[in-house]
């Protein structure tokens, strides 16, 4: 990771940890503490992207590429944290506050899993291909919308694979076989993981550096020269 990000991926943590420790002493209780612990979970995603740099071989990737994708929607998740707005608001704490605190863990854990996800593209595009890559990349944001509704509804943690796998197993089965019960889950697959890619894709395009315009001069006017007899 280049130094200039790193720095400011850690004055954006600061920002975020200075941001909270207002509210907390306006409000003199600890109720969005939480907050911490979101952020925290959605930067796992990229510590294990930047560990994927240093494996060459494919049996210790997969395992690697596994725990990043069961970890990788806590990043997204932490957007609907904005549902949060208003709870538990005193009126010492003023509403702009609240909304500038929520928007900054969520825009900033986005921002950690956007280059996570962009680490783990391009080094599949070196493995393999850039449609490989693509393909990983619009994958995984489209299964994030799945994930973020698990974490959200049911409120499941990437950790259930681990701690209740069966009962996590059989709450995503009964929602895959019967789509039509669970119309809201899929509804909200489809429409967050839609607005992922989007903004992705956005992010894509905003940090992909533009080819440097050349200047192509005119070319000079032919001239005949003179003769005399």
């Amino acid at each position: 990771m280049p130094r200039r990000v790193l720095l400011l991926n850690l004055l954006a943590c600061f920002w975020c940890c200075a941001v909270l420790n207002v509210r907390l002493h306006l409000a003199g209780h600890h109720h969005y503490i939480f907050l911490l612990w979101n952020l925290f979970l959605a930067a796992i995603p990229l510590g294990l992207s930047l560990g994927l740099g240093r494996v060459n071989r494919l049996v210790l990737a997969l395992p690697l590429l596994a725990v990043w994708l069961l970890f990788f929607p806590n990043a997204p998740y932490v957007l609907t944290d904005l549902i949060h707005l208003n709870a538990r608001r005193s009126g010492q704490v003023p509403q702009w506050l609240d909304l500038l605190m929520l928007l900054s863990f969520a825009l900033v854990s986005l921002w950690f899993g956007f280059q996570s996800l962009r680490i783990v593209q391009h080094w599949l595009a070196r493995r393999y291909s850039h449609a490989a890559g693509w393909s990983a990349a619009l994958g995984t944001l489209a299964l994030s919308g799945f994930g973020v509704y698990l974490g959200r509804f049911p409120r499941w943690n990437s950790w259930d694979i681990v701690h209740r796998p069966q009962l996590l197993l059989q709450d995503i089965a009964g929602r895959v076989l019967d789509p039509v019960q669970h119309a809201q889950t899929w509804g909200f697959t489809l429409g967050f993981g839609t607005l992922l890619i989007f903004g992705y894709l956005f992010w894509i395009s905003a940090t992909t550096p533009q080819p440097a315009e050349v200047k192509i001069d005119q070319p000079c006017p032919t001239t005949i020269p003179v003769t005399t007899s």
